[in-house]
């Protein structure tokens, strides 16, 4: 219901004299980027401009439709504004509401937008098509190395001037035609049906002419088709620290750089932790994190039962610090990030709170350790409704309707300083509705 009533939308937005005869209809409206979704860029980086859509290139990121797409035509024209550097791009299709884990771009099947840059055997600047981060595709030819990546038969891309794209995706096979000519392919695509994108990757980039015709629709089965939109937003920029409080001693501690947020540990501020401007009450969180294995040793931490104690038994581990997520600007709701054996998502001050029912201990007690290695990206969705507590850590449900008596209605989500340096990225949040 959320998608047709989105796309109606869309569709109203477009004065009917711009619904073309031959099908195809704008997918801008001319004034700016309204029916489209920064994902996870700084609010300039895609902006509307003398009737074309520009990106700075800066963060790393994608802006993309607010409907899904299955079956389509879609043409555009494209220049980059690198004459003589390489200029980086790309037309995301079938694509996640938000990115994969631990990049800034989306699961889905990449059109590239490139110029400047050709490895032999390996990509090209003339319209390769490839799938990337978690999604799949067969080349219509064989890449030389065995990459689900289809380079062009030939070079029709120029430099410097506009190039037209047109891109046909029908039942799962993505067909590019190049200034006219058609030049790469591939089929079997996952997922077939999903959300298109415009990318942003350190370089300036100008799109014009953006328009799309629909084709009929065939049925799929629910693993082809992308996840849905369920309303998270994105609470960094990518570029600065915008929408969280920020300290003069925060400065060169913590610090933007490749659209993720980096901390070496040591604040020289009072309350060393970094909070959101904004208060929050039930929410659905998402957040990616890793710890640098350069500063990782090996060390001992006890064994947890899954009650809640600890024991005497130690268990050696590769140790890469220690962090973790605030919830309602309380520090015993800390959503741990650890290398203990117990793993990461237990809410330590409640778990080793004597004073707590046993209850309460074991249902903040990971069921599982579900951490990948040292230097790898994790991802928590955690989802806190009143004080019940739910977390998945890397897709496992670590964490299970847990009892946080006493937790605070409302406050700031916080990234907790603990004196050792980690990485955040790709934080978005949901606000949930109250249950009545």
């Amino acid at each position: 219901m959320f998608v047709r009533s989105t796309l109606l939308l869309l569709l109203l937005a477009v004065p009917a004299s711009a619904q073309n005869a031959d099908g195809f209809r704008p997918m801008f409206n001319g004034k700016n980027l309204d029916g489209w979704v920064n994902v996870n860029c700084h609010p300039g980086t895609f902006y509307w401009k003398d009737g074309m859509l520009i990106t700075t290139g800066e963060p790393t990121g994608f802006l993309r439709t607010q409907a899904q797409y299955q079956n389509f035509v879609c043409e555009f024209d494209w220049m980059h504004q690198n004459k003589e550097k390489v200029g980086n791009s790309g037309f995301f299709v079938w694509a996640d509401p938000i990115p994969a884990v631990g990049t800034p771009y989306t699961r889905g099947i990449e059109v590239q937008v490139l110029v400047n840059l050709n490895v032999k055997d390996t990509y090209t600047s003339h319209g390769d098509i490839f799938s990337i981060h978690g999604a799949d595709c067969t080349p219509d030819r064989a890449h030389p190395k065995g990459w689900k990546r289809c380079l062009p038969s030939e070079n029709l891309c120029k430099v410097g001037d506009w190039n037209h794209y047109k891109v046909t995706a029908k039942d799962g096979a993505i067909k590019l035609e190049v200034n006219g000519k058609l030049v790469s392919g591939v089929t079997e695509c996952n997922p077939r049906k999903g959300y298109l994108a415009f990318e942003s990757e350190g370089a300036e980039c100008w799109f014009k002419n953006v328009k799309i015709k629909e084709l009929p629709s065939t049925q799929l089965s629910p693993k082809d088709i992308a996840d849905v939109d369920n309303g998270l937003v994105s609470t960094f920029t990518g570029l600065d620290f915008t929408g969280w409080k920020w300290d003069k001693g925060h400065e060169t501690h913590w610090t933007t750089v490749g659209g993720r947020i980096k901390y070496d540990g040591k604040s020289a501020a009072e309350d060393k932790h970094l909070w959101t401007t904004r208060e929050f009450g039930d929410v659905e969180l998402v957040v990616d994190w890793r710890f640098d294995p350069k500063h990782a040793t090996k060390k001992k931490h006890p064994v947890v039962l899954p009650t809640g104690e600890d024991t005497k038994e130690l268990v050696e581990v590769l140790d890469g610090g220690n962090s973790g997520i605030y919830l309602r600007g309380d520090l015993k709701s800390q959503i741990n990030i650890c290398c203990y054996p117990v793993g990461s998502g237990e809410v330590t001050p409640y778990r080793t709170d004597k004073s707590a029912s046993p209850e309460v201990r074991a249902g903040v007690t990971p069921k599982m350790r579900a951490d990948k290695k040292v230097g790898e990206w994790n991802r928590f969705v955690i989802t806190l409704r009143g004080d019940r507590l739910s977390v998945k850590l890397n897709g496992q449900q670590v964490i299970e309707n847990a009892h946080l008596p006493g937790i605070r209605e409302k406050g700031p989500i916080g990234l907790q300083h603990h004196g050792e340096p980690i990485e955040f990225m790709n934080l978005f949040v949901r606000e949930l509705p109250v249950k009545k």
